[in-house]
């Protein structure tokens, strides 16, 4: 796979049905796809007494969208590769999918989503893939229109590949034309491999105070991409994950079978055995 797939063809092309199934059994891709999932759901800090709204703009193949499962939200994917998206419903992912292409705008009613999340995605707007493109209106046009799809005190996170200093430069003050606060929040910013820049936006303030809320901390060290994946599992070891659902428990693969059943897949029988807990291989 490229280092830059987005200059090598458009995204509904790139991702063919050989890409997006490559894409999602490759284990470093799962590995890396989950780490900043979890990390962004983090810089959205979301109530945790309540499960969420969520968009995940450009969901793939769901990935991502697993992870917000997990965490016990609700969520709506948009992704502009059918094959993509063909994939996460045969995976059985929980979310609502839409093909769409987001420099076409959102068309979601004001206020709609508690927040959202973006896993390598928004870079792909800098580029003109067709001629009547023109990246600066349609990152604008993006923004705005989820901007107003937000909740007033919502947040979004982008997690995004730079090319260049411009680059960054278009997205941000394309975001920040468009109505929202933040910054740009890079972890691991001294580390080559472990560096990761996350968007970090705010769609009006909530609360009392009024006031804009403190962008969040960065994570700091060196380190290479396993020192990241490693990090994250602590932090989150760290936050509590006792609060988390289990993720492939009996309720968990029942849930599923019971989504398939509905889209009028064929499902193993249920039995006993169902869930059971197998015994660790050596």
């Amino acid at each position: 796979m490229s280092s830059r797939p987005e200059h090598t063809a458009p995204p509904e092309i790139f991702y063919n049905e050989t890409e997006a199934a490559k894409y999602t059994t490759n284990t470093r891709v799962i590995s890396i796809q989950n780490d900043m999932s979890y990390r962004a759901l983090e810089l959205l800090a979301l109530p945790e007494d309540k499960a969420c709204y969520l968009l995940d703009i450009g969901c793939g193949s769901g990935l991502s969208g697993e992870v917000l499962e997990e965490e016990g939200h609700v969520w709506v994917g948009l992704d502009i590769s059918k094959s993509m998206l063909d994939v996460a419903a045969d995976r059985g992912v929980e979310g609502d999918l839409f093909e769409h292409d987001i420099g076409q705008g959102l068309g979601f009613r004001p206020g709609t989503f508690d927040g959202a999340i973006s896993i390598s995605v928004v870079q792909w707007l800098c580029n003109a893939d067709k001629q009547s493109h023109n990246p600066y209106k349609r990152l604008s046009r993006f923004f705005t229109t989820l901007y107003t799809c937000l909740a007033r005190g919502a947040r979004a996170v982008f997690q995004f590949y730079p090319e260049s200093p411009a680059q960054i430069e278009m997205i941000v003050s394309s975001a920040m034309k468009s109505g929202f606060t933040g910054g740009l929040v890079v972890d691991y910013p001294n580390s080559t491999k472990a560096k990761k820049f996350f968007l970090c936006l705010f769609a009006g303030y909530a609360g009392e105070s009024g006031k804009a809320p403190e962008l969040p901390k960065a994570l700091d060290g060196e380190g290479d991409s396993v020192a990241y994946s490693n990090q994250s599992i602590r932090e989150r070891q760290r936050r509590g994950d006792k609060h988390r659902r289990p993720v492939k428990d009996k309720d968990w693969i029942q849930r599923k079978k019971e989504l398939a059943r509905a889209r009028g897949k064929e499902t193993a029988n249920d039995s006993k055995y169902t869930g059971r807990k197998r015994k660790t291989r050596f």
